[in-house]
């Protein structure tokens, strides 16, 4: 079964389109096209762009849906995030708020910590790694300062400064 290509284009144009084109891929499929629109078979047609017949099948489907901007490669969308805005919020409430020994058994927050009550709270797994990348999304930094002496006094320290 052939597939036709879009009326409002000919070879000629697509052809200068292809030498307009900053994006060595997007040409190269513009020059295949422009070949099928000059009535060269399908086969030989991918060769000109360097590719199978299958290939330049799927890419004549992207250019009579999309035109010549359908021809370029997609940036790739990434993994879904895997806690939401509203838990993302909450694991924020939590680190900024600090752990209790009594209930989380840490006086403060590792990645390691972070991670457990992440998997826990949300039934998600993280990597301690992907726990800082969280962290810094969110704005948040993994260091802190120095504990200071528990015997110090708060009021001889203001005054020092």
């Amino acid at each position: 079964m052939t597939i036709s290509l879009r009326d409002d284009f000919d070879a000629a144009g697509v052809r200068t389109l292809a030498a307009r084109c900053d994006n060595v891929n997007q040409a190269r499929r513009l020059l295949s096209i422009a070949a099928i629109y000059d009535g060269m078979n399908r086969c030989d047609a991918a060769r000109v762009g360097g590719m199978d017949r299958q290939t330049l099948r799927d890419w004549v489907h992207r250019f009579n849906t999309d035109g010549p901007d359908g021809l370029c490669d997609g940036k790739a969308k990434g993994a879904a995030p895997r806690l939401t805005p509203a838990q993302l919020a909450e694991l924020a409430a939590v680190v900024e708020r600090g752990p209790d020994p009594l209930i989380h058994g840490v006086e403060r927050w590792r990645r390691m910590d972070l991670k457990a009550w992440i998997e826990a709270r949300f039934g998600v797994v993280y990597h301690d790694r992907s726990v800082s990348r969280l962290l810094k999304q969110l704005g948040l930094s993994h260091i802190r300062g120095k504990p200071g002496h528990p015997g110090r006094s708060n009021t001889a320290v203001m005054k020092a400064s």
